[in-house]
């Protein structure tokens, strides 16, 4: 395995080749956290013939240290704090109730572009494979899993290229399976475990949501 990852594509690409030999269920749903997440959700979801949506989840960032993350927030209704965190810095609940309504926007907003706030797909008794572009803290993706799990899916995979060690040990209890090629001892950023890691864009994003479901169209179509 490379140090690093070519691009989103490409890791995306290297997850799709490990998963097609380990999901042996009935076909199920490929929910990728945007933004980051959604190119290497493009790529499994190709691969498996599986349908990919969003699934929206945004990072509570610490105020001044937007990149620290504090907790994170993912629609429908979960929330996540690290209060431990949260103490130690001293953030007051009026911060974290500012930032919190700030990120709350930011997915809505999100709903209407991405998904113009259609109904979610069935998930109930649906094998789900959850994936984002890298996980440090992991307090996204715990937040993800946790406004996932009262929609009972059949199980829950979570994908990701690259993660701290220590992070997956603490959702591996809440999950059936995890697939990650890259974890490294000193996580650091993301960014610094692929060779290009540009922004991913929302027109980025919503053109391939369309590709993935025209792709399913054509396949019911055949």
């Amino acid at each position: 395995m490379d140090l690093k990852f070519l691009d989103r594509c490409r890791a995306g690409q290297v997850l799709a080749q490990q998963l097609s030999h380990r999901v042996k269920s009935e076909p199920g749903i490929v929910l990728a956290l945007p933004r980051g997440g959604v190119p290497v959700g493009y790529e499994i979801a190709s691969v498996l013939n599986w349908p990919l949506d969003v699934w929206l989840v945004r990072k509570l960032g610490v105020p001044d240290q937007p990149e620290l993350a504090m907790g994170a927030i993912a629609l429908p209704h979960s929330q996540i704090l690290n209060k431990g965190l949260i103490e130690k810095l001293q953030v007051s609940e009026a911060q974290v109730h500012e930032v919190v309504q700030l990120e709350l926007q930011e997915l809505h907003r999100r709903n209407q572009r991405y998904r113009q706030e259609k109904p979610l797909p069935v998930l109930e008794g649906k094998p789900i494979i959850v994936v984002d572009d890298g996980l440090a803290t992991g307090a996204t993706m715990q937040a993800a899993i946790s406004a996932l799990r009262p929609y009972h899916p059949h199980s829950i995979t979570i994908a990701v290229p690259v993660a701290a060690p220590s992070s997956l040990k603490q959702l591996e209890p809440q999950v059936t399976d995890i697939v990650c090629p890259l974890m490294p001892k000193f996580m650091g950023s993301i960014s610094q475990w692929y060779a290009h890691f540009e922004p991913v864009a929302d027109e980025e994003v919503i053109a391939l949501l369309k590709q993935a479901q025209l792709s399913q169209e054509d396949e019911k179509d055949a």
